[in-house]
């Protein structure tokens, strides 16, 4: 990964993208993608893939299909399958469970979506776009005044569902001269599909501060000069 990585912790490397696992939760902390032109041409087919356990993952940690099964979640992608026409390989490993997170229905099929057209669409107008994806668990305010966090888990084995998602796109100029970076955070509920996806933009820090990870000094590492949108 050009840019780094965010954190260290039980990292495993794909053939489309390379993530850190939580066996707390029983999803990725965060998994990074390298898109361009190139990576969303080919032959692969969605319809040949099905999502499967990840065996490199302890039993005890490990998300299952049954997990899922009739909890009213969808298993979304964090590296999404659309981002890797490659290689049929490739599209393969995003159905890993490891690289899964139970998402509202509405908004994987809806706001969701039409983020990962987005992050596709960028690689028309910049050399590569870089897609850190991964689950948050927020904090809420509670009628006694105090912050609590709360989150459902599903299944047998406690698969954490997230109070919010977040995506960060690393988009490298053409010209060489230098990155931009836009950082999103959605709720994992229903969202309007109307609304503009510019509304959901964040400053990175709000990530890195509630994800526990950091981007921006591994980026400034590598790159002179960072542009980081938080409006359009």
């Amino acid at each position: 990964m050009k840019y780094g990585f965010p954190s260290l912790a039980n990292i495993k490397t794909r053939e489309s993208y390379v993530t850190s696992y939580d066996p707390r939760t029983r999803t990725a902390s965060w998994v990074i993608e390298r898109l361009n032109s190139a990576a969303l041409c080919g032959p692969s087919d969605r319809k040949y893939c099905n999502f499967k356990e990840d065996d490199s993952v302890h039993v005890f940690h490990r998300a299952t299909n049954a997990d899922y099964r009739g909890s009213g979640f969808d298993r979304g992608h964090l590296a999404a399958a659309a981002n890797h026409k490659w290689s049929q390989k490739a599209m393969e490993d995003t159905f890993y469970l490891s690289n899964v997170a139970p998402q509202n229905p509405h908004l994987n099929q809806n706001t969701w979506n039409n983020l990962e057209k987005l992050c596709r669409s960028l690689t028309k107008h910049y050399l590569n776009v870089y897609v850190c994806t991964g689950p948050l668990y927020l904090p809420r305010q509670e009628a006694d005044g105090k912050l609590y966090v709360h989150y459902q888990v599903l299944g047998h084995n406690h698969v954490a569902v997230p109070t919010h998602f977040f995506k960060v796109l690393i988009l490298e100029q053409r010209d060489g001269q230098g990155v931009e970076l836009r950082s999103y955070i959605l709720p994992n509920e229903p969202v309007n599909e109307k609304l503009p996806l510019e509304r959901f933009l964040v400053p990175i820090e709000t990530i890195e501060r509630a994800s526990g990870l950091l981007f921006v000094r591994n980026i400034m590492k590598k790159s002179g000069s960072l542009q980081a949108i938080t409006a359009k």
